[in-house]
């Protein structure tokens, strides 16, 4: 009797001491450490969710932009940073699902370097082509790629990026051979799409929309496994003609490893919060996003199977980094 009372008694103490922490959570400014450069997606998502945090928790939530390595140097600063919740990573579906799987040499492995705190959107992507191209659906693109193999082109920010893994997906899932030609970011894709250089792009709607709107580009489909609420007439790939095909990217809140479960529990329920707020769901959908939300633990069950998914893809392929030999 008198052991379980002392059981009962340290259990206790540990509850009130997660609840003293979870309260006294943010004591001082916590910065969000975004892996690429001022200006894009990633740092946009960042700056918008940094700002919510700061007016619910009342300590600053700093942006520091550490780019580089395709975003490999800002998450693995995260990943070995103490775990304290005082930094974080807006984290995406490059620097954190993509780049392990395909350079299994880099110091940080996503599952277990990391403890995911709350998936804030996910983002499909869409699939354009030159105007001048003699197709309208995805049904016709095939068609044409199949009694022209090798001759058609597509453009992607660069070799390893997540759009070029999800046009190499629709590649090997299509049968069609269709040459991928690499660029150093999607401006310079999308202006040579326009241009009539290349023929095909996949890309962020937030991007692209606007010269689809100029009539520069021709949109087929998005990406991802349902229609974007941005475009409720545009087909996902899977609709317009190749069966389970599905790929978006995604942003999200991390923390080192050992942070503890109170901090993760205390700012996912603020991240909630602020996905339910008008302006940031406005924010997000500006940006060609679908609000997402859900538990730690759900956020952890993405990130395995986004994992294990393009592990598998970029292994079936033989795809490789820039430089990799």
């Amino acid at each position: 009797m008198r052991n379980m009372m002392k059981f009962c008694a340290a259990a206790l103490a540990l509850l009130c001491a997660g609840t003293a922490l979870a309260q006294s959570y943010p004591a001082k400014a916590v910065r969000i450490v975004v892996p690429f450069a001022p200006g894009g997606g990633t740092d946009i998502v960042a700056r918008t969710v940094g700002a919510k945090l700061t007016e619910s928790l009342g300590q600053n939530f700093i942006v520091e932009n550490r780019a580089g390595a395709a975003g490999a140097i800002g998450a693995e600063l995260v990943g070995k940073s103490a775990p304290d919740g005082y930094t974080l990573l807006l984290g995406s579906s490059g620097p954190v699902t993509l780049n392990p799987a395909l350079n299994p040499k880099l110091a940080y492995e996503p599952l277990r370097d990391f403890a995911p705190i709350a998936l804030i959107t996910t983002m499909p992507f869409l699939v354009v082509v030159h105007p001048s191209l003699p197709v309208r659906s995805v049904k016709e693109l095939v068609g044409l790629a199949k009694s022209r193999p090798g001759e058609l082109n597509y453009a992607s920010p660069g070799s390893g990026s997540s759009t070029h893994l999800a046009t190499e997906l629709f590649k090997a899932m299509a049968r069609v051979d269709i040459v991928h030609v690499p660029y150093k970011g999607v401006a310079p894709a999308a202006t040579d799409l326009v241009s009539g250089r290349v023929q095909m792009l996949s890309g962020d709607l937030n991007t692209l929309m606007p010269h689809v709107a100029a009539g520069k580009m021709r949109p087929l489909a998005v990406t991802g496994a349902k229609r974007s609420s941005l475009l409720p007439d545009m087909p996902t790939v899977a609709e317009a003609g190749v069966p389970g095909y599905e790929a978006s990217g995604w942003f999200g809140l991390l923390a080192p490893a050992a942070v503890p479960v109170e901090i993760v529990r205390r700012l996912n329920a603020e991240i909630a919060k602020a996905l339910q707020t008008d302006d940031l769901r406005k924010r997000l959908a500006g940006l060609g996003g679908e609000v997402a939300g859900g538990t730690p633990d759900a956020f952890r069950e993405h990130l395995r199977r986004e994992s294990e998914k393009w592990t598998k893809v970029i292994r079936t392929l033989g795809l490789k980094p820039d430089g990799a030999a």
